[in-house]
């Protein structure tokens, strides 16, 4: 499999997370799990193979996409399709980032898997068709950003009260949720406001997926697990409450998700049907 990553350059790194490209993936299944980041993502198949999401519940195909589209922020797992031999294109916002380039409010596009014709009209079809013409993941990495570049609003930018906010969210304990929220140096109402603008998110459900997303982290291929430390040093009160959390963003319970030995797979993506 090929697999290619690209660091793009100031100023839109501070939006956007990652750019990938690979080709030659083949899975050992066909359906999976996707659990939320707070990432935002524009995706392209490469490959004319239809994808699908699925029903969480019976698992039969709800809707399919073709050519480009867009993943919003979700607040819970879905379940998508994977495919032999498949090649996908893929841009990856900061949970800030994708304001600036879409220029809608990204409330809007919140548990939505979208065709990107809905926000960008043709623009993303004749881009995809750039992206096979172009003959390395270099190339195409330069078309995404020239397209980037085009579609970037400095006037759409979060601004840094909301910035410093955000890295205070990732990089303090959930304990301290409350104080980091009334450091905010305008109202509550107003920081939910702007939450839902560059966000999508409110602060504190961002907050419970930042912490679900380092629970995965804490857990990925050990060989033991002692969930009652885990719970405690993610600020869970009690069990209970972790294993309610845990089950919301992964549709499985700890002790399932051991069983099923998912802690051995990569984060956020668990194989259905493998």
């Amino acid at each position: 499999m090929q697999f290619e990553t690209h660091q793009i350059g100031a100023p839109y790194d501070q939006y956007v997370e990652a750019i990938f490209h690979y080709k030659g993936f083949v899975p050992d299944h066909s359906i999976e799990r996707v659990v939320p980041t707070g990432h935002i993502f524009v995706l392209f198949e490469l490959d004319d193979m239809v994808r699908h999401t699925f029903d969480n519940e019976t698992l039969k195909p709800n809707a399919e996409y073709r050519g480009a589209w867009v993943s919003g922020m979700h607040r819970h797992y879905i379940s998508i399709s994977t495919h032999p031999d498949s090649e996908m294109f893929v841009i990856q916002f900061k949970p800030f980032g994708a304001h600036p380039f879409f220029h809608v409010p990204i409330e809007n596009l919140n548990g939505q898997v979208i065709s990107a014709e809905v926000l960008f009209a043709e623009e993303l079809t004749a881009m995809r068709g750039a992206l096979i013409e172009a003959a390395t993941s270099a190339e195409k990495f330069q078309l995404a950003e020239a397209w980037l570049h085009r579609r970037f609003r400095q006037s759409l930018c979060p601004p840094q009260e909301l910035l410093k906010l955000m890295d205070a969210l990732y990089l303090e304990p959930a304990a301290k949720y409350q104080e980091i929220i009334e450091d905010y140096p305008n109202t509550q109402k107003h920081l939910i406001e702007q939450f839902k603008k560059y966000v999508g998110l409110t602060p504190k459900q961002l907050q419970r997926i930042i912490r679900f997303n380092s629970i995965l982290q804490r857990i990925h291929q050990k060989e033991k697990i002692q969930w009652s430390d885990v719970a405690y040093e993610c600020g869970f009160s009690d069990q209970s409450h972790f294993i309610k959390e845990f089950r919301h963003f992964s549709g499985f319970n700890p002790a399932e998700f051991m069983d099923k030995q998912h802690h051995q797979d990569e984060p956020n993506f668990f194989p259905l049907d493998r």
